[in-house]
């Protein structure tokens, strides 16, 4: 079965449907044809002309479609018609976000496994002995006794805080960051973690698609109107264990420099080469593999996402407690 991937446009153009084939048209007229059934995902970056029929045909074959601005930033997401419909994993995922002590614990999972995740990245880049991971330490042991999700945010956003500094001794001078900025970054280095985080967040929607589970419930962020609130849930433990060190690597190897970012009015955003950089070592590292020790065979960071995905089902629905991922590789 050949394996589906995903498509990054940047060039302005149209994406059009014809036969059974997209085909993707850029401004000079020329055409490319990609099969249907080689695409999971199609992410546009530059301005394309779509029309109802591309839509349809997207929705049928379970395409999904990702938004990005000008800049770069995620805007939305064309999510196909659910074809993994279950009532009682609805009614469950539910059922556990209105009990306060059910979604406490699903909460507390997903941060303990974000800094755990955080901590292996100081340890295996050497720097398990600093002040800042030292705090982190400390700090993590307090998450079992939170006694409500917004305590647990605050025990996360204070580990985070911490997590921030200490990756300031990974990156090289240039590239060093007072602060978290997100809304607009006003750095370089925040530009990459905003820009990774935001393909981070659009593969777990992707993954969250291909099961039951309802991507507005979730339990650790308040469900919203305006997101599929469960992908940042379940973003925090795959960000500080794919897109941190992914971009750690960049900076370090000079595959990245300040030739990749713009400044428009004190915001910095990654150009079109920084994000196709970003884009193709992303995608390099989900497709790779680790030797999955319960299941004993090779499965790639991708299926995890999705495992992850069915731990939660079947805890919501009473069949197995969830015990979310911590590398052990």
């Amino acid at each position: 079965m050949m394996m589906r991937r995903d498509i990054y446009l940047f060039s302005n153009g149209r994406l059009m449907r014809k036969d059974n084939t997209l085909y993707i048209v850029s401004e000079d007229g020329i055409k490319r044809a990609v099969p249907v059934e080689q695409v999971e995902n199609v992410h546009l970056f530059g301005q394309i002309d779509l029309n109802s029929a591309l839509f349809n045909f997207s929705g049928q074959k379970e395409v999904m479609l990702h938004f990005y601005n000008y800049y770069g930033f995620y805007t939305g997401s064309f999510y196909p018609r659910e074809h993994s419909v279950s009532g009682i994993v609805t009614v469950k995922q539910s059922d556990h976000y209105l009990r306060k002590e059910k979604r406490l614990f699903l909460a507390k999972c997903f941060v303990q496994s974000a800094s755990f995740h955080m901590l292996r990245t100081c340890r295996k880049r050497g720097i398990h002995g600093y002040e800042s991971v030292q705090i982190i330490t400390e700090l993590s042991k307090n998450i079992r006794d939170a006694k409500d999700v917004q305590q647990t945010m605050g025990i996360e956003g204070m580990i985070r805080q911490h997590y921030y500094r200490a990756l300031n001794e990974l990156i090289p001078e240039e590239f060093t960051f007072a602060e978290r900025t997100k809304r607009p970054p006003r750095d370089p280095f925040n530009a990459l973690i905003s820009f990774g985080n935001t393909m981070m967040y659009t593969s777990v929607l992707s993954e969250i698609y291909k099961t039951q589970l309802n991507p507005t419930i979730s339990y650790l962020h308040e469900p919203s109107q305006k997101r599929f609130s469960l992908c940042l849930d379940l973003a925090e433990i795959f960000k500080p264990l794919l897109v941190d060190p992914l971009l750690i690597t960049l900076v370090n190897k000079k595959k990245i420099t300040s030739k990749h970012f713009e400044n428009h009015d004190g915001m910095v955003y990654l150009n079109e080469m920084g994000r196709k950089i970003v884009i193709a070592a992303f995608d390099e590292r989900l497709q790779q593999t680790i030797r999955h020790r319960k299941l004993k065979r090779n499965v790639s960071y991708w299926y995890l996402i999705r495992l992850e995905c069915y731990k939660l089902i079947k805890h919501v629905i009473g069949d197995t407690p969830y015990i979310p991922l911590k590398a052990w590789w």
